[in-house]
């Protein structure tokens, strides 16, 4: 049975969309980088290290505190250890090139309710601030 939602409109060509999507081929090339990086426990080890002393760094220096020399020299270190993972490497240009894909579906949405109507390219390089608010 079908219902309401999945009879509109929208939701049709939502579901279109993420088919395309699915369908593109470039689509498992992403996909497979993120699974590598999420099946490689060594390596989301090795990041979120990372992460957690970068975070811990900078509440200290956020709450008045310094961080040393050797501190900084530590977490260098670490990341160009990480940066040098490939796994990792390829799950960050990964993650970048799916966050520019919602960014762009999600601009487009976005300028669509914005303008009343389907955007142009001009519509997108007039200037202010990018994330649809109207200014410019």
């Amino acid at each position: 049975m079908e219902t309401a939602a999945e009879s509109n409109p929208i939701h049709q060509k939502t579901l279109e969309l993420c088919e395309g999507i699915l369908k593109h081929p470039d689509f498992n090339s992403l996909r497979g980088r993120v699974d590598s990086f999420l099946g490689n426990e060594a390596a989301k080890g090795q990041y979120n290290a990372l992460i957690e002393q970068g975070q811990f760094l900078q509440h200290r220096q956020d709450t008045g505190g310094t961080v040393s020399q050797e501190e900084a020299a530590e977490f260098e270190q670490k990341r160009e250890a990480v940066l040098g993972n490939p796994v990792i490497r390829d799950f960050l240009q990964a993650q970048e090139e799916i966050q520019t894909i919602q960014q762009f579906v999600g601009g487009y949405v976005a300028k669509t309710f914005e303008l009343g109507r389907i955007p142009s390219e001009d519509d997108f390089s007039e200037g202010g601030c990018g994330s649809g608010c109207g200014c410019k």
